[in-house]
Parts: C-alpha cells; structure tokens; sequence
C-alpha cells in the first residue's frame, strides 16, 4: 500500500490539492492524510473520498457537539456530579469519521472513551453518564443501536468484537464488526489473542486503535519497537496509519477497511495517529509526566479548527451557520446538566437484584445483612 510520508505533509499553500505520490519518501512511518493542519485538501493515491457540503458540515457539526458534550461532563465531575470522567478532547476526528463510515447493520464494541461514536451511533448523551455518575451499569440497549455497553477491562472487547465477528459470518451476512481501543490496550494479550483469532478465522472486523500518544503516563515508544499498524503484519492481514486529526482520512481509511472486511476479505488494523488533549481520566494529572510544548505542536493540529478552515474556504458555510450551532451546543449542554442532576440515585438494596435468575439463599441472607445495617443509621437518627 502506497500511503504518504509524514515526512512531506505539508501541503503547498496554492488553494490546490496536492498529490502524496509526488512526494519524496522517507524512512518515517507512513500516514494517510487527506486534509492537513492548515485545511488543505491532500490528495492520497490509495484513499480518495469525495463528500457533499451538506456532509462536510454534518462531519464538523458531529465533532463540535461532541467536544462541547465532553467539555460539559469534564465540568459536571469536577462539580462532584460525575465520579469520574474519561474525555475524548483531540480525538473527536478519529471517533466522528470512523463512526460516520459505517453502516446501521455494522456492530461496534467500544472502551470507554468513545464518546463521538455512541453519539454518531444514536446513543442520547445522557446514556454515557448514568455509569459514571454511578445510577446505573450503562444506559443504553446495546441491540438497539449496534453500540455494545462501554469496557472498563482493557482490552477485551477486542475479543469479543473478533467472537461477534466470526459469528457474522458463520451467519452469511455482509455486515462488518468494529472494535475500538487504545495504544496501551495493544500491549494487552486480549488483543494479540483476538489478532490471532480473527486472522486465522478470516474475521470480519476492524480493529480501530486511537493511539492518542500516553497509555496513562506511559508514552506509546516504550510499549512498542515499532510503529503500531505495523504489528498487523505479523498476524497476517494489512494495517494502515491514519492521521487521526483529520476527519476526511479516518473516513475514507475506516469505510476502506470495512468494505474489506464485508467482501470477506478478514480484518484490518488502522492506527488512528492522534493525541488526547487531556488528563487519561479526571482522576489523572498529565502535568507530571508530559510537557506543555508537546501538547501546544499537537494544538495546532486540532481536527476542528483545520475542518472549520476548509468550511470557510470553499465557501460552504457562514457566521451565521456557525453562530447557530453554538447556540445548539449551548443548549446541548444545558440539557446534559439538567439531565445528569436529575437522575434519581438507585435503591442501595437493588444491588443484590438479578444476580441468581431462581434466587439464592446466601444472596437472601446477604441482602437481609444489608438491609438491618441501612436501617441502622434511620434509628440513630443518622
């Protein structure tokens, strides 16, 4: 597969598209960039996308209210309402072009941090935090939208993505099967383990890794020797790097790798090459083990920003577009707040609920325990 070097990405600044073919090669991991930082289009030999005003707009919308949700959930827990919150800020474009490539019969198996998917995939924002607020196991049928429940574990999904997989084919569908997961989830077994299967069963699924840089405080170049997509290869099928900034490649790249997958042509490994702006989770601070100027070089290649450039160059949207969705985005995030301070707390006693489907007598005696120490409190006064 021909892709372009990161090495010459750049663009010459003419308005024209420029041809990655053109350019000279490097010893550099390879990238399929279709739209670079500065908003310019790119021409790419193997991955050409061609997409209408109308969804070009959708894309920047999907990204917009999916940072502004983000943004409203990061401030709800650091206001004691959530308990924890996993943001996906700097990812948005890996996440809305992966999810807008696919298909409603197509299956998705997410982490925890797929917030621009579950959102692309139908899943009201309010579902994702019932979890991390802590009223609820997730909140939201995964059969209702082909989005599976959010993985805490990590790396597992893949696993059961590759099952699912295998299972779509047995049956003789065209659907296709996607798993997400991060540069650190890769150093798991899980996911070697769901390579292995999903190679040798001729799966079809594709495993979609946002490598966003930092597994936690580790940086992706102690957990591998070499470039991630390149670990496909031993496994036996194709990996291809993705600037994960740029929305146009990451769906161009994915609805590749799942027309693939549904010709029956087994699995694909795409590397999303991004960075994840914030903290791992809020309970994390990155301060101590990353510096500012690494995090200022990757703001310049804000997925958004270089969307919003595109936009107002070929002329497909004005001030007035844009002042009208921040105002939708305002009252996005007005409706999550109201939302989340709404949710009733659930019945402490309701954890002993649905665990034996014909009953239990030590799960009776455990949930009389509970029940005479919560009474406990009511009689002191407490």
């Amino acid at each position: 597969m021909t892709v372009e070097s990161t090495a010459a990405r750049k663009p010459r600044r003419s308005g024209k598209r420029v041809s990655a073919a053109t350019k000279p090669q490097s010893s550099e991991p390879q990238l399929v960039q279709l739209l670079s930082p500065e908003g310019e289009r790119v021409e790419h030999p193997d991955h050409r996308i061609e997409l209408t005003p109308e969804e070009l707009l959708g894309l920047y919308r999907d990204m917009v209210l999916t940072r502004r949700f983000d943004a409203e959930a990061t401030s709800l827990q650091r206001q004691g309402e959530l308990g924890l919150w996993a943001s996906l800020l700097g990812q948005e474009a890996a996440q809305i072009g992966s999810a807008r490539a696919l298909r409603d019969d197509d299956y998705v198996f997410p982490t925890y941090r797929e917030h621009g998917v579950a959102w692309c995939r139908g899943v009201d924002p309010t579902n994702l935090l019932g979890m991390f607020r802590g009223v609820n196991h997730g909140g939201w049928d995964p059969s209702a939208n082909n989005f599976h429940l959010y993985t805490i574990v990590i790396g597992s999904q893949t696993l059961h993505a590759t099952g699912y997989a295998m299972g779509v084919a047995k049956d003789g569908a065209d659907a296709a099967v996607i798993a997400y997961f991060g540069d650190g989830a890769s150093s798991q077994g899980d996911v070697a383990e769901a390579f292995t299967f999903s190679a040798v069963y001729n799966a079809p699924v594709v495993f979609f890794c946002q490598n966003n840089q930092w597994a936690i405080s580790e940086p992706t170049e102690r957990q591998s020797r070499v470039p991630l997509y390149q670990r496909a290869q031993g496994y036996g099928f194709p990996g291809v790097r993705v600037d994960g900034n740029d929305v146009l490649a990451c769906l161009a790249v994915t609805r590749w790798a799942l027309e693939r997958a549904r010709r029956g042509e087994g699995p694909t490994l795409v590397e999303a090459f991004t960075y994840r702006m914030g903290a791992h989770t809020t309970s994390d601070d990155p301060t101590k083990y990353r510096h500012d100027d690494e995090r200022a070089a990757w703001e310049a290649k804000d997925p958004i920003q270089r969307l919003h450039t595109l936009l107002q160059r070929e002329g497909h949207a004005d001030e007035a577009w844009f002042a009208a969705l921040e105002e939708e985005s305002d009252a996005l995030a007005k409706r999550v707040r109201e939302s989340v301070r709404a949710m009733p707390d659930p019945d402490p006693v309701s954890i002993f609920d649905n665990i034996y489907a014909d009953g239990n007598s030590l799960v009776d005696e455990e949930r009389a325990q509970f029940t005479a120490y919560q009474a406990s409190f009511a009689e002191g006064g407490n």
